[in-house]
């Protein structure tokens, strides 16, 4: 991935006074189209040795663009509050809008390259980081944003004379401190670890650049002339719809499937279920308080057709827990803000701390329901949201999360019989509208859809749960009792999920941060 040794660019101070005004002019127009198209993110990730040039480089990006659309993002030592959520959080909530350009300077990629230099993490440890982040860039390219990555990379000696011209220019001196010289003693191992971590990571939907950071006219306007052909390029093809493989459509030849089979019959008498309700509510909110839940967190997940019970559910849920210890995230259609993301974005932001409860009601999983079909999107997203959403999930799970998930399943005889009892009821009103009327028309479809969601996400981390939902007592206790139940077999796991994720963090912040 690196050359051994520097080719020896240049650009004469002529040669780069001629070619940047119109370089400027080209990236200020394109810069004008991406924001006012508001279809494309530009994601640029700034990386490299010491002293290869990485500020000044995005110190002459914001002087040739508009930096009114442009954002930097710094990142190094997490936070007590990125600490406590899954490692890509932070990066999640940092992605620039559509029409707009984002320059990470530190990234995705300096953790994991700083774990390997310092034995934190095994070479295994290291490639499945960098599948993860294969498959985070091909969902970002995949939701239409620009993903360039620049490695600015210098010899050993390179760096060496780099950091003396630095030091000794008055201007550029507080530039290099003594932590700087003391890197470049681990120079071979960052080469070793960080040519096999971008040969991992080298895809052809976000491939590496790797820049010669000797002279900073010829970097510079290397930099410039990639993003600028990269957004035109982009632009030019913005309204071409890739074709999407074939998904696989489930035929049910004898008319049965998971859901024909539950026994919507279920039900509790009302002595038995006030006893039950009060069981679990009382082992749940024992379990809420286990000091071992302090080192983990809860997403709970609620989808089920309309009238299905869940808010019924989730108080039930709420009803056992300290109010300051959960959040209820009602999900409905995405705002602007949310539309110029990727889908997940949204998801991500609402993520709870360790020892925090998020309560979801409706989900991501509406791209592979309502979205597909209604037709919200196109068949190429929902067929790769699958894929998509059990990588967020793992993930979560991964970092310590509980994922707990339920299908609230209900005939169309009873939904009929809710929708009619709502209209009459003045305070249930606001629940009933015509788009509850008309998706009715889709049962079928919906059905379909949820065989396909359930088989393909059901994971042994984030299983669903099936919930029989006509009795809405007979839901809510088997609903509980689920929650209790997994909840107390995760933390009788241990929490090794847990202690390892901060063992690894603890250990990142007693270092000085990557600026990989």
């Amino acid at each position: 991935m690196f050359e051994s040794a520097e080719i020896g660019h240049k650009i004469t101070k002529a040669s780069y006074k001629e070619a940047v005004p119109a370089l400027r002019a080209a990236l200020l127009e394109a810069q004008a189209q991406l924001y006012g198209a508001k279809k494309i993110p530009v994601v640029v990730l700034i990386s490299g040795q010491d002293g290869a040039g990485k500020g000044e480089t995005i110190n002459v990006l914001y002087e040739w663009m508009d930096p009114r659309f442009i954002s930097t993002l710094a990142f190094s030592e997490a936070t007590d509050e990125e600490r406590e959520r899954p490692t890509m959080w932070r990066y999640w909530r940092s992605l620039p809008p559509k029409g707009r350009v984002g320059i990470f300077a530190g990234s995705w990629y300096s953790d994991p390259i700083r774990e390997r230099i310092q034995n934190e993490i095994s070479l295994k440890e290291l490639d499945a980081r960098a599948d993860q982040i294969n498959r985070f860039e091909a969902m970002l390219v995949n939701e239409g944003a620009i993903v360039l990555k620049f490695w600015f990379h210098l010899t050993k000696d390179g760096q060496r004379k780099r950091l003396k011209a630095l030091e000794s220019d008055p201007r550029t001196a507080w530039r290099v401190t003594q932590w700087n010289w003391d890197r470049l003693k681990t120079y071979d191992q960052l080469q070793d670890v960080a040519g096999h971590f971008l040969r991992m990571t080298n895809t052809h939907w976000a491939p590496w650049v790797v820049v010669e950071g000797t002279d900073d006219r010829y970097r510079s306007l290397t930099v410039g002339k990639i993003i600028l052909q990269a957004i035109q390029q982009k632009l030019a093809n913005s309204d071409k719809q890739e074709s999407p493989a074939a998904p696989v459509v489930r035929v049910d030849i004898d008319g049965r499937n998971i859901l024909s089979e539950m026994n919507l019959k279920l039900a509790l008498e009302e002595e038995k279920y006030d006893t039950e309700l009060s069981k679990w509510q009382g082992r749940l909110a024992e379990l809420m308080r286990d000091p071992r839940f302090k080192n983990r967190s809860l997403v709970c997940a609620f989808e089920g057709a309309d009238a299905a019970g869940k808010g019924g559910a989730i108080r039930r849920i709420g009803a056992a827990m300290d109010a300051r210890q959960y959040q209820v995230i009602p999900v409905a259609a995405p705002t602007e803000e949310e539309r110029g993301q990727p889908y997940l974005w949204r998801f991500w932001r609402h993520l709870p701390r360790k020892g925090h409860v998020a309560i979801f009601d409706r989900t991501w999983y509406g791209r592979v329901l309502v979205e597909r079909v209604e037709g919200y999107c196109t068949e190429n997203d929902w067929s790769r949201a699958y894929t998509e959403i059990n990588d967020f999930e793992h993930e979560l799970a991964d970092s310590g999360v509980i994922v707990v998930k339920f299908w609230l399943q209900i005939s169309q005889a009873e939904q009929l019989k809710r929708f009619k009892e709502r209209e009459k009821v003045e305070f249930k009103r606001f629940k009933i509208t015509e788009e509850d009327w008309r998706n009715r028309e889709k049962w079928d479809a919906y059905q379909q859809a949820i065989c396909d969601m359930v088989e393909r996400t059901s994971t042994g981390n984030a299983p669903w749960t099936l919930v029989e939902a006509n009795d809405k007592s007979y839901a809510r206790v088997k609903i509980l009792r689920t929650l209790a139940e997994r909840l107390e077999s995760e933390l009788a796991k241990g929490d090794e999920s847990g202690s390892k994720s901060d063992s690894k963090k603890s250990k990142k912040s007693s270092k000085h941060p990557s600026k990989a």
